[in-house]
């Protein structure tokens, strides 16, 4: 609530200088949103102006959605207008923002990566992968993932694969390739933020398709083929982000054919897979028509920045590391050598199984606190997908378990287009421990049960 802008320099109506420096402070993170600001006369008084310029800026700041007031609380900055929670760690107590993996004592990582760069050195030294590298792996490193992918993916090859520094780059390395400005690519009416955000870069524009609590629905996507002639179908199947839908093997073949059917590619992202890996991506029915994206972000580490690439032909391996190469010229080498030895020597199934129980056990837990909510879930996911009470509106509890410390994900960050779902996205991952997981939801517990406060209207 100290909050003392800076306007001495600005120029135009006093009231507008103050809604300018709100908005620079925001963007700039100096403000974040759900971040409590001073009452109007106490702003007033910190910049010696009248309080009828303060309540005429708060209400134009509101008016453009940069502050929401709430009777009997204040003003806050506004949800949806401020810097991530993420990115606001001064605030934030417990973050259940970004979907990443525990990192539990049984999978050692940090035992596990002294171990593997000290047996990199002992092979070649580490220098040998502080220079250049051939774009998309080498064929060791290509042919070790492949052997590693085909058991689940029946097509995996080494002339067919390529190695990604991470699953962004793909999707958006894939869309630059398929598409051109204005094409439409379908996918589940709520997705991956980080496609939104790469189809936006590129000018395609996203269209979203109907989902019941098993995934993407048949009919819908058949219909919307024929209206919208996508160039492309983006889906993930496996645990989707963030419902946590997980397609049935009948409903993937239904998916598959109608895909095949009108001509369009499969842009399957596969983040989950190895979290259920009883679940085969579609990919395998249409492999001739597919991209398959498998990431270690959620089955080790997403700072690794490894991720693998499955093309239909041999055409599109050379259009796809071309297009590589002149976005980001290659993978970082030395996380590359290190997980293909991890691979290799057996150490990556390790880390995922213990990753994969530590999961589960995370899932248990909260299925014990938020017994009586309803939330979607899956044994083995990183997340649980939370519906508010009707008292709530998403914005509102984001901001109000933000004051708690708690910071967690709405669900207009995932809609494709239409109003937000009533719901918001719980990271169980994201969590040091089962201790500080334990201590979070219980605060999502109480604050599902709390009374929501009206909007001040002034």
């Amino acid at each position: 609530m100290d909050w003392n802008p800076t306007i001495s320099e600005a120029t135009g109506p006093l009231y507008l200088r103050i809604v300018d420096a709100l908005s620079s402070d925001i963007t700039s993170g100096r403000l974040v949103r759900g971040q409590q600001l001073p009452t109007h006369r106490a702003l007033a008084k910190t910049l010696d102006v009248d309080l009828t310029t303060v309540t005429r800026a708060y209400a134009e700041a509101r008016r453009r959605g940069l502050l929401d007031a709430h009777v009997g609380q204040g003003t806050f900055v506004s949800e949806t207008s401020a810097r991530s929670a993420a990115d606001i760690s001064h605030q934030v107590k417990i973050d259940l923002s970004m979907n990443v993996p525990p990192h539990p004592v049984e999978a050692n990582l940090d035992g596990r990566i002294m171990q593997g760069l000290a047996a990199l050195q002992n092979h070649s030294g580490l220098t040998a992968f502080l220079s250049y590298q051939q774009p998309g792996g080498s064929d060791e490193e290509r042919a070790t993932a492949a052997e590693w992918l085909r058991r689940r993916v029946s097509f995996a090859s080494a002339d067919r694969l390529i190695v990604y520094p991470g699953t962004q780059a793909i999707l958006f390395n894939v869309l630059l390739s398929l598409t051109s400005p204005g094409d439409v690519v379908l996918t589940e009416e709520m997705t991956f933020p980080g496609m939104k955000a790469a189809a936006a870069k590129l000018g395609v524009r996203l269209v979203g398709v109907a989902m019941d609590s098993e995934g993407i629905q048949p009919d819908a996507l058949k219909s919307a083929c024929r209206l919208h002639k996508p160039k492309a179908v983006y889906l993930i199947p496996t645990l989707h982000n963030p419902t946590t839908a997980t397609l049935s093997p009948s409903r993937r073949k239904a998916i598959a054919a109608i895909i095949r059917a009108n001509g369009a590619f499969l842009i399957e992202d596969d983040a989950y897979g190895w979290l259920d890996p009883s679940a085969s991506p579609i990919a395998n029915l249409i492999p001739e028509r597919s991209y398959l994206a498998v990431s270690l972000s959620k089955c080790i580490a997403p700072a690794l920045r490894v991720a693998y690439l499955l093309v239909p032909d041999a055409t599109s391996e050379q259009v796809m590391r071309s297009s590589l190469q002149a976005t980001m010229q290659m993978p970082p080498p030395l996380m590359v050598a290190l997980v293909t030895h991890w691979i290799r020597s057996g150490v990556a199934d390790q880390i995922v199984a213990a990753i994969r129980d530590e999961a589960r056990g995370r899932q248990q837990l909260a299925a014990r606190i938020l017994k009586g909510a309803s939330f979607a879930a899956q044994p083995n996911g990183h997340h649980v997908w939370l519906s508010l009470p009707r008292q709530w509106n998403c914005s509102d509890f984001v901001a109000r378990v933000l004051r708690d410390g708690l910071a967690v994900v709405g669900g207009e960050a995932f809609a494709v287009q239409g109003a937000a779902p009533h719901a918001v996205r719980v990271s169980l991952g994201a969590a040091r421990n089962r201790a500080e997981l334990g201590q979070a939801l219980h605060l999502l517990a109480n604050a599902l049960k709390s009374p929501a406060s009206s909007v001040q209207i002034v």
